[in-house]
C-alpha cells in the first residue's frame, strides 16, 4: 500500500521546482530529516582562498544555506560557486536552490537582502572595512582571526557590532576543543594553583613588503586586493596564488598585510592564554623585548607573566603555577601531576562556556540572539595581545599598556602604530 504523504510530498517539489527557486518548503512537507529553507540561516562568503574552502565545508555540514559567494579573483568565485552549487545538487535539493550568487565587490554582496550573516576569510587588512560595513548592513558576522590588523580597527569592529546589535564570532575556534576547555577549567578552578607564567610557543613578527613585481594574472583586480591599504604594491603570487598552487597565500608574513607569525598562530594561542587568567575584557600591562629581539615578556596586572619565546616544534600554550602545570597544544594536553589530564570538573566548580562545534555555535547564536564562544570583544582583546607585541618587536623597547583605555602610556610613538592610514575608495 503507497504512503499517501509520501506521495503527497514528491507532488509538492515537483511543483515547487516549477514555480520558483526560492519558494520556501514547509517542514512538515519535507518530513523528518530534512531541514527547511526557512529554518536555515542564509551565509554570503567574502574572500575565498584556502581557509575559506574548509570553512565552506564546516557551514554546509551544518545545514547553513550558502548563496553567494565574493572575491576579487574571478576563477576563485566560479570554482567557490560551483563547489557550492555541487553540495547542492548532491543533496538533491536543487528544486529549492537558485544557485550561488558571483559577486566581485564585498559591498554589492551585502546589499542582497537575502543574506543573513557573511562569513569575512579575506587577508586581514580587510577585516575592519568589510566587518564594519556588513554590521550597518543589518548581517551577522564570522571574521576569520586574528581579528583586525590594528588595535583601533578591533575596536570600531566592536562598536559597530554592537550599535548594530549584530552577532559576531571570531574564528579562534580552538575554544570549541575539548582539550583547550579542559586546559581552561583546570586553570580556572586552581587545579595548578596560582598561576605565575605562561610559555606561548608561536612564530615571530611580520617583515617589511620585499617582493619582486609580477605581471598580474586574468581575473584579479590587484587594486580591490591592495584595498585599504594607502601604500601601492606590486602582484606577487605568494600574496594571492592562483587555484592550482599548493601552498597558502603567504601575505601575513608581510607587514602590510598581516602580522607574521604573532598573528597567525598567536591569535591561537594567546587566545588561550587571556581565556585561561579569564582576561577577555583585559588584557597585559606591560611589554620587554628580550635582548637582541629575541622573545618577549608580558606583564599582567595580577602579576602573571607571559612569555613568547618560540622553539621548535608545535605551537603551545603552557601554564606554570605554584602546584604544577598544564600544556596544551592541537590534540595534546599534558599535566603536572599527570592525573590532571583526565579530571573531571565538577557540577560545582568553574565552567567556561561550552561549545564542541565554533561554526553550530555562530548559527545558534544568530536564532538566539545571544552572544557566541568568540564574541567581537573576545576577538578584539586577543588580537591586541598579538598586535601590540609587534609593535613592541618593531620598536625594540620596553612599552606599558592600558588595556582600559587602549593606549601606550606616555608613548606617542607607539600609539601611532595603533591605528593605519586607509583609503576611502574601498571603504567608503
Amino acid at each position: 500500500m503507497q504512503d499517501s504523504s509520501a506521495t503527497n510530498r514528491r507532488t509538492f517539489l515537483k511543483q515547487v521546482a516549477g514555480i520558483s527557486a526560492f519558494y520556501i518548503v514547509p517542514r512538515h512537507v519535507l518530513g523528518r530529516g530534512f531541514t527547511a529553507p526557512s529554518d536555515q540561516v542564509s551565509i554570503g562568503f567574502i574572500g575565498l582562498g584556502k581557509q575559506a574552502a574548509g570553512l565552506r565545508g564546516r557551514f554546509l555540514q551544518n545545514e547553513a544555506r550558502v548563496i553567494a559567494v565574493c572575491d576579487v579573483y574571478q576563477p576563485k568565485v566560479a570554482a567557490f560557486a560551483e563547489a557550492v552549487n555541487k553540495h547542492y545538487a548532491d543533496k538533491g535539493n536543487v528544486g529549492t536552490y537558485a544557485g550561488c550568487e558571483r559577486y566581485d565587490d564585498y559591498r554589492t554582496l551585502l546589499n542582497n537582502k537575502g543574506i543573513d550573516a557573511v562569513v569575512i576569510a579575506t587577508p586581514d587588512h580587510w577585516h575592519s572595512p568589510i566587518a564594519i560595513a556588513a554590521a550597518k548592513a543589518g548581517k551577522d558576522i564570522y571574521c576569520e582571526k586574528p581579528l583586525s590588523l590594528t588595535v583601533k580597527e578591533g575596536r570600531d569592529m566592536v562598536n559597530a557590532t554592537r550599535q548594530y546589535k549584530r552577532v559576531f564570532q571570531t574564528g579562534n575556534m580552538q575554544r570549541s576543543w575539548k582539550e583547550f576547555r579542559q586546559a581552561v577549567e583546570l586553570v580556572r578552578n586552581g587545579y595548578i594553583g596560582q598561576v605565575k607564567t605562561i610559555n606561548v610557543n608561536v612564530g615571530g613578527p611580520p617583515r617589511a613588503f620585499d617582493l619582486v613585481a609580477e605581471p598580474v594574472p586574468a581575473g584579479l583586480n590587484w587594486d580591490a586586493w591592495l584595498g585599504p591599504n594607502t601604500i601601492e604594491r606590486p602582484y606577487n603570487n605568494v600574496l594571492d596564488p592562483d587555484l592550482t598552487a599548493k601552498f597558502w597565500g603567504q601575505w601575513r608574513d608581510i607587514r602590510d598585510f598581516g602580522g607574521g607569525g604573532m598573528t597567525d598562530w598567536g591569535a591561537h594561542m594567546f587566545d588561550i592564554a587571556q581565556w585561561g587568567l579569564d582576561m577577555d575584557n583585559s588584557g597585559p600591562t606591560s611589554l620587554t623585548p628580550g635582548k637582541d629581539g629575541k622573545g618577549l615578556v608580558y606583564q599582567y596586572a595580577n602579576g602573571v607573566q607571559m612569555h613568547h619565546t618560540p622553539v621548535d616544534g608545535k605551537q603551545f600554550c603552557q601554564f606554570i603555577g605554584t602546584e604544577g602545570e598544564v600544556k596544551v597544544a592541537r590534540g595534546e594536553l599534558i599535566t603536572t601531576p599527570a592525573s590532571l589530564k583526565d579530571k573531571v570538573i565538577g557540577a560545582n566548580e568553574k565552567h567556561v562556556y561550552f561549545s564542541d562545534n565554533h561554526y553550530k555555535d555562530f548559527l545558534d547564536a544568530i536564532k538566539s540572539r545571544k552572544p557566541p564562544i568568540c564574541d567581537v570583544e573576545v576577538g578584539h582583546r586577543t588580537a591586541s595581545v598579538c598586535n601590540i607585541g609587534n609593535i613592541a618587536y618593531l620598536l625594540g623597547r620596553p612599552l606599558r599598556w592600558n588595556p582600559n583605555t587602549e593606549q601606550f602610556d606616555g608613548d606617542a610613538e607607539a600609539n601611532k602604530l595603533l591605528s593605519r592610514p586607509m583609503r576611502t575608495k574601498w571603504t567608503a
